[in-house]
């Protein structure tokens, strides 16, 4: 059976932190005679039902690096965007490449192209769960703080949305504390809540303060209140998230020298202000380039032998 990498749950813990130092081992090598290239002869489908910038070139450079055969794939362009059945799809794919790398909308959606793989799928992003971006925040983290997670605490603000769940199943499995503040009608979803609190490692707090959540934490974090599919919600949105802007303000309520993530891209003025995600606490364009170093580690880790 081909390995999965659909949430940070097909990790273990110590397998996730692993692969975290692999990322940071990978970044350091890059561009050396010692970088190791161990999808060699196999061809790496990226498939995108979602527009990306970070995504497909991190995803399209991390393979060409690992000395393997990137396929970026517009659904538009095949017979999926035209009514051909998913399974279908994940059937043939896996006659001609050795995993599939999926950019999609509802979670089910991947779960039913993994099922009928035959060559590992990796979730690059689905509407209830992001785990490639968490394994980069997870590593600019890491790089960051010398002692890591131990005694971490990280602030969630804005919508409960797939990167909020991802930081939900992240706190359970590395033992941090999470607080997320989301207005009401836009809070994490229960049964992700119930998985990642199941795990019993780490400790989620759901509040409505943004305050509360801030409160010397270590690690502030955001994305955008409107997310590619909600365009028509953004102006309720707005309304709703009106005071879970990630300002200055805000920011002083946090421990001493914490640092600012947002998984990009960002709308200035509304969930962050300019001189937080551009000033000297902002570490998004170190998470950024870390989308590169820790998806060639979980290349590396699923693909190269399967």
């Amino acid at each position: 059976m081909p390995r999965h990498f659909l949430t940070l749950l097909d990790l273990t813990p110590d397998e996730l932190r692993a692969l975290l130092v692999r990322g940071s081992e990978l970044k350091r090598l890059r561009g050396t005679a010692a970088h190791p290239r161990p999808l060699v002869g196999k061809s790496i489908a990226l498939l995108m039902e979602k527009a990306s910038t970070r995504t497909r070139i991190s995803f399209e450079v991390g393979v060409h690096e690992l000395g393997g055969h990137a396929l970026p794939l517009a659904a538009r362009d095949l017979q999926i965007g035209r009514d051909e059945p998913v399974d279908d799809t994940a059937r043939v794919l896996s006659r001609y490449v050795h995993a599939v790398v999926l950019r999609t909308y509802g979670h089910e959606r991947i779960e039913q192209v993994a099922a009928a793989s035959s060559v590992p799928v990796i979730n690059a992003l689905t509407d209830k769960f992001h785990p490639c971006q968490l394994l980069a925040d997870l590593m600019t983290i890491r790089e960051q703080r010398p002692d890591a997670f131990d005694g971490l605490c990280v602030a969630w603000i804005g919508d409960g949305n797939n990167m909020a769940h991802s930081w939900i199943l992240a706190a359970g499995q590395l033992g941090f504390e999470l607080r997320l503040a989301c207005p009401v009608g836009y809070q994490p979803a229960q049964d992700v809540l119930d998985r990642g609190r199941a795990l019993g490692r780490g400790r989620v707090l759901v509040t409505t303060d943004p305050r509360e959540a801030v409160s010397g934490a270590h690690v502030v974090t955001t994305d955008v209140w409107a997310s590619m599919g909600q365009e028509d919600e953004a102006q309720a949105r707005r309304l709703a998230f009106a005071g879970y802007c990630v300002d200055a303000d805000l920011m002083a309520g946090a421990a001493k020298d914490p640092i600012f993530l947002h998984c990009l891209p960002a709308h200035r003025g509304e969930e962050v202000s300019a001189e937080v995600i551009d000033g000297p606490r902002s570490r998004v364009w170190d998470q950024a380039e870390n989308r590169l170093h820790a998806q060639k580690a979980l290349l590396e880790l699923i693909c190269a032998n399967g």
